[in-house]
C-alpha cells in the first residue's frame, strides 16, 4: 500500500509518496516553504499542491507541529493562532478532495520509528524523544500509539523546564560541550524511566545525527537508542498512520 505522507513544520510542509510494506519513500521528497502567516487555509493549500505535484488522488497523512484530537487542532506555537479549535482533516479533505488524517509531529515521527526502525517488534512500552530548536516526545504500549504525551514540556525535580533545559537550541545557546549536554540529557532519561519504566528509550530529532559525538558519555549499559530514519521519519510516520486509521 502506498500513502502520501506530509510533514508540517515552521519553515517548510514536505511530502512524498511512501511504500508501507517496506516504510521507504517511493518518490524524493516534495518541499514548499511554510506560508506567512501559517493559517489553516493557507497550510491546507500548501498540501493540496504537495497532492497535485504528485498527481495523488489517494489518502493524505500528515503530521502536524501541535496538539491533535480526532483530526482538530488545540495548540498553535510555530503556526498561526487561528489553527486552534479548526478540524484540518475536514479542511485538507475537502481541499485536496483526498481523504486526511492527522496527528501531532512527534507522534508521526515515532511511529515511524516504531513500526520502522528501532522499535520494531519491541513489546512493552516505548519512550521516544525528538530533541531539535524544541523537545517533543511519544509513547506506545505494545506498538499502540498513546498519543499527544508533552513530556517535553514539563519540569525536572531541579526545577528546569525540560526544552529549555535540554534543547539542541540550549545547547547552542549556552554553548555546551557534547559531555555537558549529554549529563543533562542522562538526568532526563533517569527521570523518564523513574515514571514510566519503558523497554526502550528511543532519541530522535536534529540531536540523533551528531549521536557518535556524545553516546561516550552515554551509560555502558541502558535501553537508549537513536533514532534510525532522521528526516524521512515524519512523513513515514504520517503515512503509517493514516493507512491504519
Amino acid at each position: 500500500m502506498k500513502v502520501l505522507g506530509i510533514d508540517v513544520g515552521g519553515s517548510g510542509v514536505k511530502g512524498a509518496i511512501v511504500n508501507l510494506e517496506t516504510g521507504v519513500l517511493e518518490t524524493e521528497r516534495h518541499r514548499i516553504e511554510t506560508p506567512q502567516p501559517a493559517t489553516p487555509e493557507a497550510l491546507a493549500q500548501t498540501i493540496a499542491k504537495i497532492a497535485r505535484h504528485f498527481d495523488w488522488n489517494n489518502k493524505i497523512g500528515i503530521g502536524f507541529p501541535a496538539l491533535v484530537q480526532n483530526g482538530v487542532i488545540k495548540t498553535a506555537t510555530n503556526i498561526d493562532k487561528s489553527c486552534i479549535n479548526v478540524d484540518f482533516e475536514r479542511l485538507v479533505t475537502k481541499m485536496t478532495n483526498c481523504p486526511a488524517k492527522v496527528l501531532n509531529d512527534a507522534d508521526a515521527a515515532a511511529m515511524a520509528e516504531v513500526k520502522f526502525g528501532n522499535g520494531k517488534n519491541v513489546s512493552g512500552l516505548i519512550f521516544t524523544v525528538t530533541i531539535g530548536t524544541g523537545v517533543g516526545t511519544a509513547l506506545f504500549f505494545n506498538q499502540k500509539l498513546i498519543p499527544n504525551i508533552e513530556l517535553g514540556h514539563v519540569y525536572m525535580p531541579n526545577g528546569k523546564w525540560v526544552e529549555k533545559y535540554l534543547s539542541d537550541a540550549t545547547r547552542k545557546n549556552e554553548e555546551l560541550s557534547w559531555e555537558e549536554w549529554t549529563a543533562r540529557f542522562n538526568k532526563y532519561v533517569e527521570y523518564i524511566t523513574l515514571l514510566l519504566s519503558p523497554q526502550l528509550i528511543i532519541l530522535g530529532g536534529g540531536v540523533s545525527k551528531k549521536y557518535k559525538k556524545f553516546e561516550k558519555y552515554l551509560p555502558k549499559e541502558g535501553i537508549l537508542k537513536p533514532a534510525m530514519l532522521l528526516n524521512e521519519a515524519g512523513i513515514i510516520g504520517a503515512a503509517y498512520y493514516t493507512a491504519e486509521n
